[in-house]
C-alpha cells in the first residue's frame, strides 16, 4: 500500500488536480500517470445533467469504437436453435436456449455481454430477469436484434453500450494506455459525439456537468466541459 502511495503522490505533483484541461490535455496528463506495471484501461467518466429517476431523461445507447476497447469480450447468445451456428460463427463463446438459460441459472458467470433474439426475451424474463440484472439484453442497448451475427461480431470489434447510472453518471472504458494519445482521441470522439445526441428532449440545463478521464491506478483529470465542442470540431 506505501508504494501506491508513493506513486499516487509522485504523480499528483505533475498536475493539479482541481484544473480543467482540454481534452488533449487530459488525454497526454492520463497517459502520463498511468504507470503501473500493466496495460491500464483509460476511462470517461461523464455526470449529466439530467433526472435519472424519470424514465424519458434516461441516456442509454450503443457505439462502436473504431479502435475497439482493448479488452476480448465474451458473448453469450439466447438463441433458437436455427441461429445457434450464425451465432457461433460471429463469435459468440456460447450459444442456446433452454441450455443456455439453464446454465446461467446454475451459476455460469463466464461471460462480459449478452444477447439475444427477439424470440427469446419472454422466456430470458421469466428465468433470468433477477440474474442477469443490468446484463439483460435489452432493444434501447442494440442487444436484442434479429440480426444476431452481425451483433455479434460489431461488439466483438468495439461496440460498447453507454447508459446513465441511478446518479446520472455514465461510465465506459474508451481503450487502453497501449493505444496512445491519437487512438484514444479517435475512440473519445465517437463516444462523447453519441452520448450529446442522446440528450433528453426534456433534460434542462446544463448537461455535459462534470467529465473526467482516468487510468485504471491513476488519479481523475478533469475536462473542461465547454472545450468539448471544440474537440469534436477538429475530429
Amino acid at each position: 500500500m506505501s508504494r501506491k502511495t508513493k506513486r499516487i503522490a509522485e504523480i499528483l505533483k505533475g498536475y493539479d488536480k482541481l484544473t480543467y484541461y482540454s481534452v488533449p490535455e487530459a488525454i497526454d496528463l492520463v497517459l502520463k500517470n498511468a504507470s503501473a506495471k500493466f496495460n491500464e484501461t483509460i476511462e470517461l467518466h461523464i455526470y449529466l445533467g439530467i433526472d435519472p429517476r424519470k424514465s424519458d431523461q434516461n441516456v442509454r445507447g450503443t457505439v462502436v469504437l473504431p479502435h475497439g476497447t482493448g479488452k476480448d469480450v465474451k458473448i453469450i447468445a439466447f438463441v433458437k436453435a436455427d441461429k445457434e451456428k450464425e451465432a457461433l460463427e460471429a463469435g459468440a463463446e456460447i450459444a442456446g436456449a433452454e441450455d443456455l438459460i439453464a446454465k446461467v441459472k446454475d451459476g455460469f458467470t463466464g461471460f462480459d455481454i449478452c444477447v439475444a433474439t427477439p424470440d427469446m426475451m419472454g422466456m430470458l424474463g421469466k428465468g433470468l430477469g433477477k440474474v442477469l440484472g443490468p446484463k439483460m439484453p435489452n432493444p434501447k442497448a442494440g442487444t436484442v436484434t434479429k440480426e444476431i451475427g452481425k451483433t455479434v461480431k460489431e461488439l466483438k470489434l468495439g461496440k460498447v453500450q453507454y447508459r446513465g447510472d441511478k446518479q446520472g453518471t455514465l461510465h465506459s472504458a474508451i481503450g487502453k494506455k497501449e493505444f496512445g494519445a491519437q487512438k484514444l482521441a479517435e475512440n473519445l470522439a465517437v463516444l462523447l459525439d453519441a452520448v450529446i445526441k442522446a440528450k433528453p428532449a426534456t433534460a434542462k440545463g446544463t448537461y455535459l456537468k462534470s467529465v473526467t478521464l482516468t487510468s485504471t491506478m491513476g488519479p481523475s483529470v478533469r475536462i473542461d466541459p465547454l472545450k468539448v465542442p471544440a474537440f469534436l470540431q477538429n475530429k
